[in-house]
């Protein structure tokens, strides 16, 4: 199994992106030339599924792993994205916000143009992972515990009966987590849960709490082949989270128990 393992983190390929998720997205032209890129690195794109069998002891890696992950589950996901990883064959994990997908609901996501959950079927087809991303997108780690229950085990079953079979995986609203979250994840049935850390994976990273490289409309080309190189000056998970993290965190409980649930972005 490799030393590092590159998990990248996209959000949105468009080219006029809401000024809310511009900061995380990247035009068609970015993203072709970044899985060109991939493409060119010799590393091996898998599944979160794949990656997670090989930290649990399940199955090995091919050599030189990449994972592309999705977050949300924007318009543009089982259109051009989807038909732009295919022809590549690109296997990714989409981690989708059911409340935001769903026409009726609200979600604590701001507007933007999204595909709909009924098209979950389809990224499969187009050869995709799909796993969850809670409910309505809030920040895990402030909610009390019946909420956090409850946005973990509907997504999960929302997902489940659109698709037709379990759903494993997990992705924390930006990458908001704790202990208790983790530990929430997994008794919600949860194989996995990915944060984000802006960190490489690796042979000892944990299963809930999955290290991402976070893709910015700044990064270039460049900054990719350095990541298929495990470079870049990014750090390898696992990792303790440091004083700036635990204080960031304890500032938005304080703030979630005066204001009530916030959105995590």
């Amino acid at each position: 199994m490799p030393d590092a393992v590159p998990v990248l983190l996209y959000h949105a390929v468009m080219e006029e992106p809401p000024a809310w998720i511009a900061e995380f997205t990247v035009t068609p032209a970015q993203f072709g030339a970044h899985l060109d890129a991939v493409a060119a690195s010799g590393r091996t794109p898998v599944t979160v599924g794949t990656l997670v069998d090989a930290l649990t002891g399940g199955g090995p890696l091919p050599p030189r792993p990449v994972v592309l992950t999705f977050d949300d589950g924007f318009a543009d996901l089982p259109g051009p994205t989807a038909e732009a990883l295919a022809g590549r064959s690109m296997p990714v994990t989409a981690y989708l916000t059911t409340g935001a997908l769903t026409p009726g609901r609200t979600s604590l996501l701001p507007p933007a143009p999204m595909m709909t959950l009924s098209r979950a079927p389809l990224l499969e087809q187009y050869g995709m992972e799909v796993g969850a991303h809670t409910v309505t997108h809030p920040q895990l780690d402030t909610l009390p515990p019946a909420e956090l229950d409850r946005e973990l085990r509907e997504a999960k079953t929302e997902l489940e009966d659109v698709l037709g079979h379990e759903v494993t995986h997990l992705a924390y609203p930006h990458g908001y987590n704790s202990r208790a979250v983790r530990r929430a994840a997994a008794a919600a049935g949860y194989a996995s849960a990915a944060a984000v850390r802006h960190a490489l994976s690796s042979p000892a990273d944990e299963a809930y709490r999955i290290a991402r490289l976070i893709v910015r409309r700044t990064h270039t080309v460049a900054d990719v082949e350095a990541w298929m190189d495990a470079g870049g000056g990014v750090p390898v998970a696992p990792f303790r989270d440091g004083l700036p993290t635990v204080g960031w965190r304890l500032y938005r409980r304080a703030r979630a128990v005066v204001r009530g649930r916030q959105f995590a972005g």
